[in-house]
């Protein structure tokens, strides 16, 4: 399994943020991970990239903790909600600083601009980008490394249909190649249309498997079973 979460727990003094988290990811899968505000879907993503120690049990990427990977920035993509830009380098530049970081190719650089969309506007100052094509940038920063493995963190916020479409061909395509995607979302309608496997969260894991197991085969709606399993949680 390229992500498996064991156990995985994290409290910050007297709160609990999530426990006994259970999942795994393989290979060629987009995972939709999903919950109510507060369910620990961020701390459980930062936990996976290391940036949050567990309280109890563990997360690992390729079998290994995010921290002991080799070359983290070429095995595993992050675009990360509230994460800034630089604002005044234009996205050309910002680009070409996380090539540099992982060890990519300076031809990169433009393959990942035009697969984004944003030829275009690589020499526009990032203060000038709209909500959008920041999403874009970020979607093109998790790509520089031409990794194996994406993590997302609500990739569609910002973008309009055509640009979610858009996202939804890329992560599919993405996956058909043999990469795995992880990504947080609370877009209910538009995951049904992108995920091949659903993790809902409430502090601890309330579903994890496919859709088709979650909606039996399409007879339900995701967002009725989510609220239904939720509610009950």
């Amino acid at each position: 399994m390229t992500i498996k979460f064991s156990g995985f727990g994290k409290r910050y003094g007297g709160v609990t943020a999530v426990e006994d988290l259970d999942f795994a990811v393989g290979a060629g899968r987009v995972v939709g991970l999903i919950g109510p505000n507060g369910a620990g879907k961020s701390t459980s993503l930062r936990g996976l990239l290391g940036l949050v120690r567990p309280t109890s049990g563990y997360a690992t990427v390729f079998g290994l903790p995010y921290g002991q990977l080799k070359m983290p920035g070429r095995q595993v993509g992050v675009h990360m909600e509230g994460l800034g830009f630089e604002t005044g380098i234009t996205g050309r530049r910002h680009l070409q600083i996380c090539a540099t970081a992982v060890g990519a190719s300076k031809d990169r650089v433009d393959a990942v601009l035009d697969e984004v969309g944003l030829g275009r506007a690589a020499r526009r100052r990032l203060g000038q980008y709209s909500t959008g094509m920041r999403q874009r940038l970020g979607l093109a920063t998790a790509l520089i490394g031409d990794p194996e493995m994406l993590v997302l963190d609500e990739p569609a916020n910002g973008l309009d249909p055509e640009g979610i479409r858009w996202l939804r061909r890329l992560l599919r395509s993405f996956a058909d190649r043999g990469g795995t995607v992880l990504l947080s979302s609370h877009q209910l309608a538009e995951l049904a249309q992108t995920v091949d496997e659903i993790v809902i969260i409430k502090g601890r894991t309330v579903f994890a498997g496919s859709l088709d197991e979650l909606t039996g085969n399409g007879v339900h709606q995701l967002e009725d079973r989510y609220f239904e399993l939720v509610n009950h949680a």
